[in-house]
């Protein structure tokens, strides 16, 4: 299963409301559409086109079926590159009998969690208060009304056939009784934002809090944060590298070190591609989830080459540059732009396939003296680790003519692995690209090279600002929607990086124009709104915004607005930045760009 590291509860969930969910998760009517997905603009979701499961997008449509119907929703939440979403398609929704339970008894919803970041993360941190565990597949079943019920993962498919056919028993019977406990589920609390002041010295208590936390959750030894799974943690590992140029600290500084060339040698880097995956499943980063993703590697970019200039390390900005050219090779778009991702799978089906190498595959490829070194620092006398093959991984470390040796061989198995075909998620999403337009901006610094593909996706997320705001992006041609906070907030910054490049007076006015908007859009006198127009009630605003996979774009904007200056941008920066302290006060972690932000204010 995909699943995410538990975040912080922005509520205090309590223990018989818990128990009340377990409880009902282990506890003749026309269909509402047909399958709606064939040919949807989405890659994911037009994945789901056949599925037998009368599928709908979401929107108003389906939530006024389910009213209509008196039915409950069922949110099935996933994305293209995301191996257990795949899994359970194959599994579940192309079962006639499953599909059958599905569309008899429920509305049936696909969502792109990259198209409704906002849903998704409303409806994970549901999962995470009501199931203590997010990820995907997430799948939510949501009352006519509007209120989730309960959450499930994955599931295989005799556990989920059970779980319709037990929670349908439950809504024939009980239907009033299991709406009363969707509305005991806490409302978001509607708490005044701060006023705009702000005292250093709540930023340097709050660095230091976010420091503690980290270290306690440190892996000192193989770097990471936890003991199961081991993601990049990017956000935090940004807001710790600016903690520790403030404040320098031998313990932190060690463990950044440790954990940036852990993830950079074993099996979380793509060491004959380029470019990072997604997590490991494992503690040592030996055992990747194959997907590759683009708001991973513009991060990791940024992260390396921040720390290269901190800890003078040459290594780290080449890890960056190689994670750019892996962008600009395979999954940039002939516009200029970046696809969202490349899936887990090879064009076979298999998982890894594009990655693993079988010993006669080396020894055909390489030379004698070359398999040899590979056979030596991958370790080649172990166990291969995956069916398919071995993992391309600096279990010994190269010495500087091995690497070089390394280099060639490298070089070699790339043209080899041309051959190989991975599926890619070809949507142009607007705000992932704007953090690949940071990473750009930076190494342009470095290197001219980059320069004129940063001019590129400037140009693209010029071209999604219309008379009516920003738009999400675009995919086989069509708009996916008006833009989200995440759009706006890591466009803002972007253009600001841009504009600093290039000195470009209109593109810092880009930059100024889309900060004020976010701030119009999505800032009230109760905090931050993640989209617009929510259509679930229970949407309200939040104080904070969490860090994800991606950093919290309510961060973004507060640093970016300082950055870019003046009174009402400054004024709001600092509001946003005086909000939620009594939540800061109880766990710092998981809202590192937060901090970073509010350690900008000086």
């Amino acid at each position: 299963m995909n699943s995410t590291v538990s975040k912080r509860s922005r509520k205090n969930s309590s223990p018989l409301l818990i128990a009340a969910f377990a409880a009902l998760f282990f506890a003749a009517e026309t269909p509402a559409s047909e399958n709606q997905l064939a040919n949807n603009p989405s890659p994911y979701l037009a994945l789901h086109g056949a599925d037998p499961v009368q599928w709908q997008p979401w929107g108003r449509a389906a939530i006024d079926a389910a009213k209509r119907e008196d039915k409950l929703l069922f949110v099935s939440v996933g994305y293209f590159a995301c191996h257990w979403c795949h899994v359970m398609q194959r599994e579940s929704y192309r079962n006639k009998e499953i599909a059958a339970l599905l569309n008899k008894h429920f509305v049936a919803v696909k969502v792109d969690r990259e198209t409704h970041g906002a849903l998704d993360s409303y409806l994970q941190t549901f999962a995470e208060e009501t199931r203590k565990q997010a990820g995907w597949p997430l799948n939510v079943f949501i009352t006519p009304e509007g209120y989730p019920l309960v959450a499930v993962l994955y599931e295989p498919p005799q556990d989920f056939r059970a779980v319709l056919t037990r929670l349908n028993e439950r809504w024939q019977k009980e239907r009033a009784a299991l709406k009363q406990l969707a509305l005991k589920h806490p409302e978001r609390s509607k708490l005044a934002v701060g006023k705009p002041e702000f005292a250093p010295a709540t930023a340097a208590n709050f660095r230091r809090q976010l420091v503690r936390e980290a270290l306690a959750k440190a892996d000192m030894l193989g770097g990471g944060f936890g003991n199961t799974q081991k993601f990049p943690s990017a956000p935090q590992l940004a807001a710790l590298l600016e903690a520790y140029v403030i404040e320098p600290n031998v313990e932190l500084g060690e463990f950044l070190q440790t954990t940036l060339d852990r993830m950079a040698s074993l099996g979380l880097y793509d060491h004959i591609g380029g470019g990072f995956f997604r997590y490991t499943t494992d503690p040592d980063w030996h055992t990747p989830h194959f997907e590759k993703m683009l708001y991973d590697n513009a991060m990791l970019a940024q992260v390396y080459l921040r720390a290269g200039a901190i800890f003078k390390q040459p290594e780290y900005r080449s890890v960056a540059l190689r994670t750019l050219d892996f962008l600009l090779k395979d999954l940039h778009d002939r516009g200029g732009a970046f696809f969202t991702s490349a899936s887990a799978v090879d064009g076979k089906g298999r998982e890894g396939g594009v990655y693993l190498w079988q010993k006669s595959e080396l020894e055909k490829v390489l030379s004698g003296d070359e398999f040899r070194l590979v056979a030596k620092i991958w370790q080649l006398d172990k166990p291969a680790g995956f069916e398919l093959g071995y993992l391309p991984m600096h279990l010994a470390t190269p010495t500087a003519t091995e690497q070089a040796v390394l280099n060639t061989a490298y070089a070699k198995l790339a043209s080899a692995r041309a051959a190989r075909t991975v599926p890619k998620d070809r949507k142009l999403l607007t705000g992932q690209n704007a953090l690949a337009l940071s990473a750009l901006v930076e190494a342009a610094k470095l290197e001219s090279k980059y320069r004129p593909a940063a001019e590129r996706v400037r140009a693209f997320i010029q071209a999604q600002w219309s008379a009516s705001g920003l738009s999400k992006g675009r995919s086989a041609g069509a708009a996916l929607g008006p833009g989200e906070l995440e759009d706006y907030a890591y466009a803002a910054a972007a253009l600001n990086d841009y504009a600093a490049l290039t000195q470009s007076e209109r593109d810092l006015e880009f930059a100024r124009t889309l900060t004020h908007e976010s701030w119009k859009r999505f800032f009230t006198p109760y905090g931050w709104k993640s989209e617009q127009t929510p259509l679930l009630p229970r949407q309200g605003e939040q104080l904070l915004i969490a860090d994800a996979s991606t950093p919290s774009p309510a961060g973004t904007l507060i640093e970016t607005s300082w950055k870019l200056g003046g009174k009402e941008l400054r004024s709001h920066a600092l509001a946003a930045a005086n909000s939620g302290h009594a939540l800061l006060n109880q766990s710092v972690f998981w809202d590192a760009t937060q901090i970073k932000a509010m350690i900008s204010l000086r």
